[in-house]
């Protein structure tokens, strides 16, 4: 979630390192290991025995996290992959149980600020959105081809857009005119479609569309919802599963799922997501929608 300049400070991370508290000599998994940020600072608490397994989507992220954890040598273990084959992934590295498994479901500083996919609608770049580029269609093929009122749902459950009528509408006609192709023609299309008066002053008009076109190109949603049952069935007993999210609708699945999961052994740390304190969103903008959930394994299935 940070900038280069803010690599070392990953969100809420004094918040995970505690709160997770891997042990001596057990596994850590971090399902999505980003820049490394988290990971670097979890194998720190957990000491010189531990090992790690880290998953991540993005091939280009998951060269820089090979980097910056270079140093723990093969106590790390790192695939490309997502958490959504979490069970799988960690069988074949030879993980049976984890004393703390991460997720952490936001964007690494360089998605947003480096890889020309169109993660950010500060630039002009291709409308790709992909983690993995290789796989799946892009941003600009669903808005060219997804029906109006599926990209108004789209909008309005992950984005939590209430203009999601009126900028699915001014889509379909300019995609009419010309296909959509860079970040620049999405932005200008939101602009035109909300009133002056409901645009927000904290945040960028375009802010909620690129992130609902993001989590469809990506079906973020649908691979939480299979991910969380796994990575709870890896842990320990003690071990410990943190979430954390930066949408209303993923916090949501995220407590729903642990609720479910309290009558076979596990318990969530507390009733309420931890948030950043007003310091490190000072320092990182970025972090204000952070929401953290740790869940613990009390005792056998």
């Amino acid at each position: 979630m940070q900038r280069e300049g803010m690599a070392h400070l990953p969100v809420l991370v004094d918040e995970v390192t505690f709160l997770l508290r891997p042990r001596r000599g057990g596994w850590v998994v971090d399902g999505t290991v980003g820049m490394g940020g988290h990971a670097e600072r979890l194998l720190e608490r957990a000491g010189p025995r531990a090992r790690l397994l880290g998953l991540d989507h993005d091939p280009e992220a998951l060269a820089r996290a090979r980097q910056r954890l270079s140093r723990f040598g093969d106590r790390v273990v790192l695939t490309q992959g997502s958490f959504r084959h979490l069970a799988t992934h960690a069988g074949a590295a030879g993980v049976t149980e984890a004393d703390a498994v991460l997720l952490d479901l936001g964007l690494s500083s360089y998605q947003l600020d480096e890889s020309a996919r169109g993660f950010s609608f500060q630039g002009d770049e291709p409308l790709d959105m992909r983690f993995d580029p290789a796989q799946g269609p892009t941003a600009a093929e669903l808005l060219n081809c997804l029906p109006q009122e599926e990209l108004a749902r789209i909008l309005f459950e992950y984005g939590d857009e209430t203009q999601a009528r009126r900028i699915a509408r001014r889509i379909v006609e300019q995609r009419a005119r010309a296909p959509f192709a860079t970040t620049a023609d999405l932005v200008a299309v939101v602009k035109r479609s909300v009133p002056r008066a409901a645009w927000s002053r904290r945040t960028h008009v375009a802010t909620r569309t690129f992130q609902a076109l993001r989590m469809a190109v990506n079906d973020e949603p649908g691979a939480l919802r299979e991910a969380l049952p796994q990575a709870a069935a890896l842990l320990a007993i003690g071990g410990r599963l943190g979430v954390i999210s930066f949408h209303s609708g993923e916090d949501r699945i995220v407590k729903r799922m642990f609720r479910s999961l309290e009558p076979t052994g596990f318990g969530e740390l507390e009733p309420s997501p931890i948030e950043p304190d007003p310091d490190e969103v000072r320092h990182n903008p970025r972090a204000r929608s952070a929401k953290l959930r740790v869940l613990a394994r009390l005792e056998a299935a």
